[in-house]
């Protein structure tokens, strides 16, 4: 068993363990550790506790020590510095005619380093303005490009359901999603309707998915036949969420009815051969919704 705490860097991100020294570090509070960024501030969402040694990747770093009131001033000196940078950053880039988006800038603790986040379509030939950044910060300098969906995670914003973005929240890395979910689920395939602000198929998707993928392979397909207690029917819809099943119903003077059941009130008679979900994705799906895939 070993004792670690686990501390995140940032308000969003993954949670790292560090060896505690055997302190008792309790939740909340702030500890410097080094990285391999370099000397970083962060805070502690797990306090000192025992683990497997199996649930850990040994060597684990120790914390340098607990944060004090001057560090949390040091590190709101920092964030104003960042600010500053920033600005100037885009002044270089725009007076180099560079096609790329800043996103952030970020000092580590001790400001010995300066990396600057930023997007763009294609390679950018930043190596001139590396040497002007260096210049004018007297710091290492590191410029990192990142994806549309890490710029939303880093400056946030509010999705298409009125709530912050999941990824700026809460999430600690992106999930794979694909359009399939969306289809499983029975949501429109318009791409304005399922991306997020990232121009990506959102996070969400992938909430529900297993509820979804465990409760259709308990539920009759799409024109199988099933019997109920008003007779036997053809199967016109299902609704996975809730786990109801619309089924037409053939009556004795020829008259049809449609009516809902639960899973527990219908028996499969003929399960049919088409699937009203496949498993490929259909060859008519518009390029915006293929970009979506391919993303």
């Amino acid at each position: 068993m070993a004792k670690i705490i686990g501390v995140r860097f940032r308000n969003t991100g993954k949670i790292y363990y560090f060896d505690s020294e055997n302190e008792e570090i309790k939740l909340g509070s702030g500890v410097i550790v080094e990285t391999a960024q370099g000397i970083e501030l962060g805070d502690v969402l797990i306090g000192t506790k025992e683990v497997p040694d199996s649930e850990i990747v040994a060597p684990l770093k120790g914390i340098m020590r607990v944060a004090t009131p001057a560090d949390f001033e040091q590190l709101k000196a920092n964030r104003e510095k960042e600010k500053k940078a920033y600005t100037m950053a885009e002044e270089k880039i725009s007076s180099r005619e560079l096609e790329m988006k800043l996103v952030r800038v970020e000092y580590t603790f001790d400001c010995t380093k300066a990396v600057f986040y930023f997007t763009s379509d294609g390679r950018v030939d930043f190596r001139e303005l590396v040497k002007d950044l260096a210049t004018t910060f007297r710091a290492r300098i590191e410029l990192r490009q990142i994806g549309v969906r890490d710029e939303v995670k880093m400056l946030g914003g509010l999705g298409p359901c009125g709530r912050p973005c999941c990824c700026s929240a809460f999430l600690g890395g992106f999930q794979p999603v694909s359009i399939k979910m969306a289809k499983e689920q029975g949501l429109s395939l318009n791409p304005t309707k399922i991306s997020g602000l990232c121009g990506r198929l959102m996070c969400c998707l992938k909430y529900e998915q297993h509820h979804y993928e465990q409760t259709r392979r308990r539920m009759p397909a799409i024109n199988s036949e099933v019997s109920t207690a008003d007779g036997e029917g053809r199967v016109l819809d299902i609704n996975p969420l809730k786990e109801l099943v619309k089924v037409r119903i053939q009556l004795p003077n020829d008259q049809i009815e449609i009516k809902e059941y639960t899973m527990e009130q219908i028996k499969t008679i003929k399960v049919s051969a088409k699937q009203e979900i496949n498993d490929d994705i259909p060859e008519l799906l518009d390029e915006e919704i293929k970009s979506l895939i391919e993303e």
